[in-house]
């Protein structure tokens, strides 16, 4: 068990990782793609989704009351459902890490390349530093890892408020008439089927709570105080995206961009260029630290070879799991190179892993969590929204599959290999 210890995470750090996880690279591009879908309309799209994100965050952050164990929706699908499933968990979670981290880190590097003249080769060398700095980060122990974090996450809404603040003078009111396209309230779906995926990220910080310093006071308030943040972020956004038609430059794909153009001029793509490094990197940042602790858990529970169970003597950090991560992640970033892999299409995998791990955290707080009155519906809420989020993934759910087929091999052998030392072990 891996409890937390003086010193580790505390509010500001736990607001600053909770924000970190939720935003991403999603913040940049997805306002855009929603109102070229919907209009003006997908303003509604962030703020439902805004509101419904809760239920989701708060099912996580109350099993991880429940106790101080690292390891998130692993320890609880573990405690509710057994080892084969939680094992199950651990390797979406460590599949959802290696190759997500990746996946931005190229968008990053693309993003950039709008500003910057860099080749394609570039583009992916930008990426491995990416995986590479997020990895020496958190080699160098959680404390260090929060603070990096806070101090990044204060910058990027910084940068993103002013961004926002300075855009509002350029908003023209015709922009929002009609409000509501010919697609009607079918636009509003589509949308929201695409801003789903900026949602992603409140499983995150409970994979962390072994390192809380006091987690039963700061776990509560640091989601509560993420999501008003995060819901005022987008919808801002989405509200600055549509009012200066920034949506229709780049087929939606670079609103943000087009918006710190038309404010600062030549220096804008660059501006943008540099928040998009700043955001992705943050979020792969929250990620390391976050799925670094499920896999040290799951090895030390045998889901996974127990090297990586070992940890940094000097500051309790998961080494040997973070190195897993960084050659892991390295290869996958190797694989979309030679393939050409479409970021679209990694990113619609990553969600399929993703969204396993949401219904199956949310099957754990329907079992486990013991609340009263009209809370009890929050689990139930989670699972569902979860399971809605499935239909539009489709065909590509095969990738979480394959990943619980390969834990539960894994697990099986495992089992087999322990029974027969026992049975050589044992007194004839």
């Amino acid at each position: 068990m891996h409890t937390g210890s003086k010193g580790g995470i505390t509010l500001r750090h736990g607001i600053a990782i909770y924000v970190a996880s939720v935003l991403g690279g999603g913040i940049l591009v997805l306002p855009g793609l929603a109102a070229d879908t919907a209009g003006p309309s997908s303003i509604l799209a962030w703020i439902i989704l805004s509101i419904a994100s809760y239920p989701l965050a708060y099912t996580f952050s109350r099993l991880a009351l429940r106790s101080k164990e690292s390891g998130g929706i692993y320890s609880f699908s573990l405690e509710a459902f057994g080892r084969r499933l939680g094992n199950g968990v651990g390797w979406l979670f460590l599949a959802w890490v290696v190759i997500g981290a990746p996946a931005v880190a190229v968008a990053a590097g693309t993003y950039l390349s709008y500003a910057i003249p860099i080749s394609g080769t570039g583009v992916y060398t930008v990426a491995f530093l990416m995986i590479m700095a997020a990895a020496v980060i958190n080699y160098m122990g959680i404390r260090f890892s929060a603070n990096f974090q806070l101090i990044i996450i204060v910058m990027l809404l910084s940068l993103l408020g002013i961004s926002i603040i300075t855009a509002g003078s350029r908003i023209s009111i015709s922009e929002f008439e009609p409000f509501f396209k010919g697609s009607g309230l079918g636009g509003i779906g589509t949308a929201i089927a695409l801003v789903v995926w900026a949602y992603f990220g409140y499983e995150n910080v409970p994979n962390m709570a072994g390192d809380f310093s006091n987690l039963q006071r700061d776990m509560s308030r640091s989601m509560a105080y993420s999501i008003i943040i995060i819901g005022i972020l987008y919808t801002s956004l989405s509200i600055v995206t549509v009012g200066t038609g920034a949506y229709r430059s780049g087929n939606g794909l670079v609103p943000f961009a087009v918006i710190l153009d038309g404010v600062f001029g030549i220096y804008g793509k660059f501006a943008a260029g540099i928040i998009a490094i700043v955001a992705i990197f943050s979020a792969m940042n929250a990620y390391t630290a976050g799925v670094s602790r499920v896999i040290q858990t799951v090895s030390r529970n045998g889901g996974l070879p127990r090297i990586f169970s070992g940890g940094n003597e000097l500051n309790g950090a998961p080494g040997y799991a973070i190195i897993l991560i960084l050659v892991l992640a390295s290869v996958f970033l190797l694989v979309f190179w030679i393939f050409k892999v479409s970021i679209e299409y990694a990113f619609l995998v990553v969600s399929g892993i993703g969204v396993v791990t949401y219904i199956v955290g949310s099957a754990a707080g329907i079992r486990l969590l013991k609340l009263r009155g009209w809370r009890r519906m929050i689990p139930w809420t989670s699972l569902v929204i979860s399971v809605i989020i499935v239909i539009f993934i489709g065909k590509l759910m095969i990738f979480a599959v394959v990943v619980m087929f390969a834990s539960l091999l894994y697990t099986f052998t495992a089992e087999h290999l322990q029974k027969r030392r026992n049975d050589i072990s044992a007194p004839r």
